[in-house]
């Protein structure tokens, strides 16, 4: 099944997308979130076969498929860690600890968006990039989960366009705590839950899925992979993630950016100049998951950053 979270004359819905693009409200819910809590999805979605079906796609406006209480966002291209570490930092290679774990972070779910909303340029920045990826939604509450057990927590999957300030975040890793207001503005979700069951005929010998990656910017290609290259499966990747902890229903779990032009920032390292050129208002991203779907974001401008002080220096009194 596909679920698709909307807005159709002023009220917010649930639908479940048919092939012959009409949307079909589940009956009594109006958010995924809430009815993935209820652990009712694939009965809730078989209901909607006995309603009358909605409006068309195209006649609505696409949310989020789901706003996430928790994002996490992992590194599991090889590929991207080569050309985006020399872009943003200078260093060459990938660290040795990067095969050791599937590291991820934490990220805003706040700054969650629509699979067609503008995007608004960061506050401070001059250097604005996209970064393709499949995300992984939670179904059910887990921990301490084997990757094997972990495959029943999975419900579905999404496009998850994890928008980055390369000038903010360059400066802010070097603090060593990982990306701040870099990765704080943006994250495009969508256009659609796909229930995990959709997207097991792609499923390769070695549990990797085996989906056709697409980057556009302006109508031109500039990176296409498959998401089988990662280096870790899902599975592994919510196993660790639960690891002394819960994932929960609702939690996306991204899997970080595709090689081979999955992001600007990827390119630049590997040519030696920002080639494409940084993303500026007008600049139109469109990224295709095969099995998935399509989702087309704009820039436009941003805010102005408010001023601050500079850290100052304080004597170090004590009690």
């Amino acid at each position: 099944m596909r679920f698709a979270s909307y807005e159709h004359l002023g009220r917010r819905r649930l639908g479940v997308v048919e092939d012959d693009g009409h949307l079909y409200p589940v009956p009594g819910h109006d958010s995924l979130l809430d009815l993935l809590r209820t652990g009712r999805l694939r009965e809730a979605g078989a209901a909607t076969l006995d309603v009358p079906a909605g409006p068309q796609l195209r006649d609505v406006t696409l949310l989020p498929p789901l706003q996430p209480p928790a994002v996490r966002d992992f590194v599991a291209f090889e590929e991207h860690v080569e050309g985006v570490r020399r872009s943003v930092d200078g260093t060459a290679g990938v660290p040795d600890q990067w095969y050791e774990a599937p590291t991820f972070y934490f990220t805003n779910p706040y700054a969650v968006i629509g699979p067609y909303d503008d995007v608004p340029m960061p506050p401070g920045s001059s250097v604005l990039d996209f970064e393709l990826e499949v995300a992984a939604v939670i179904g059910r509450e887990g921990r301490d989960l084997t990757p094997e057990q972990a495959r029943d927590h999975i419900i579905g999957y999404t496009i998850f366009n994890d928008w980055s300030a390369r000038d903010l975040q360059s400066v802010e890793m070097t603090v060593g705590l990982g990306p701040c207001k870099g990765k704080d503005s943006a994250t495009t979700l969508g256009p659609v839950l796909v229930t995990a069951d959709e997207l097991e005929p792609y499923r390769d010998t070695d549990g990797f899925l085996r989906l056709a990656l697409t980057a556009e910017v302006n109508g031109e290609v500039v990176g296409k992979d498959l998401l089988s290259n990662m280096s870790w499966t899902f599975e592994e990747m919510v196993a660790y993630a639960s690891r002394g902890t819960y994932v929960m229903p609702g939690d996306v779990l991204g899997s970080g950016t595709c090689g081979n032009g999955g992001s600007l920032a990827e390119l630049w390292g590997v040519r030696g100049g920002q080639t494409p050129p940084p993303l500026r208002p007008g600049d139109t991203v469109t990224l295709t998951v095969e099995g998935i779907g399509t989702v087309s974001n704009t820039v436009v401008p941003g805010a102005d950053p408010i001023p601050l002080p500079t850290a100052r220096k304080r004597p170090r009194a004590r009690p």
